[in-house]
């Protein structure tokens, strides 16, 4: 029997190379070496990206920046032509007379139709009267409202009661919106929109124990910031909520003239009572508002516009 030693190189079996024993290390580094490439594809679209984003910045801030300067100067200008075309017909309401003078008409057997003229310019006056005395029956109760207005404010009291006091002469505006108004009318703005509102929670007050439930708040402000400031200040003084505001609710705020007057006319439709609240900022009645019985706008003076256009 031959001996192991005598067995030549070729009578041993081979050993297996690496990669034969191994066959999953190959796939490995493939594997590794499309998700090199991938990431390297990657990173490529991102510094492609950012660069994009970079010239898209440097278009914006120099294209849109002239642009806006122009567009801000134009609005800018007219805005000043609404400003002082609205601070006039603001003006006129404020200084409105609704009480017409009397014609003075010397009395002559010749001059009838004169005489007649006279009489019919004399009823715009008694209906004004008819206008102002629209709450005297009612004048105890406002005055003693007013009154109460003037002392130490009650923070706990019932919602839809003025919680806060009041000025004497933010009192007497109120009763001359009440008594010598009949409750429509411009009064002056008390110089800021928070002496605005809580002048206006205090007559909402009023006009809850006049009317009950019968009536409902419109505010008409013209900006959701104004709005705001509107919503938190009555919501303060009023002890109120934010479901107090809404369409439903007692107090509903507008930016836009022409739904203000489309919801009055409904509440009207309905038999209840609408109170206008016009903000200072607005400037101006709008003519549909004057044939409903409630409103007040706040007319500001010459600071108080100037201070709301820097704030534009």
């Amino acid at each position: 029997m031959p001996d192991d030693t005598d067995l030549t190189p070729q009578d041993h079996p081979a050993e297996p190379t690496s990669t034969e024993a191994d066959p999953s290390q190959s796939l490995l580094k493939l594997a590794l070496t499309e998700l090199q490439e991938r990431r390297d594809a990657l990173q490529q679209e991102i510094e492609q990206l950012q660069r994009r984003k970079q010239q898209i910045e440097s278009d914006l801030s120099t294209n849109f920046a002239g642009q806006s300067d122009a567009i801000a100067r134009r609005v800018k200008g007219f805005q000043e032509y609404l400003s002082g075309a609205l601070q006039g017909l603001a003006q006129s309401v404020d200084t409105l007379d609704l009480v017409a003078q009397p014609v003075v008409v010397q009395p002559s057997p010749l001059d009838q139709q004169a005489l007649e003229a006279a009489a019919a310019d004399a009823k715009p006056q008694a209906a004004a009267a008819a206008v102002a005395d629209t709450f005297r029956p009612d004048e105890p109760l406002i005055r003693a409202n007013l009154e109460r207005f003037l002392e130490q404010p009650d923070f706990y009291a019932d919602p839809w009661k003025l919680r806060r006091s009041l000025e004497p002469s933010d009192t007497a505006l109120l009763e001359d919106w009440f008594l010598n108004q009949g409750g429509r009318g411009a009064q002056p703005s008390r110089g800021n929109r928070p002496r605005n509102v809580l002048l206006s929670a205090g007559l909402i007050a009023i006009i809850g124990e006049l009317y009950g439930d019968q009536f409902q708040t419109l505010v008409l402000a013209g900006q959701p910031e104004r709005l705001g400031e509107w919503r938190r200040g009555l919501q303060d003084a009023l002890g109120l909520s934010r479901e107090d505001f809404g369409p439903n609710s007692g107090i509903v705020l507008f930016e836009r003239g022409d739904a203000l007057v489309e919801r009055a006319d409904r509440l009207e439709e309905r038999g209840e009572v609408p109170l206008i609240l016009i903000d200072a900022a607005e400037r101006a009645v709008d003519i549909p508002v004057l044939q409903f019985p409630l409103w007040l706008a706040f007319a500001a003076g010459p600071d108080e516009i100037d201070i709301d256009d820097d704030l534009l």
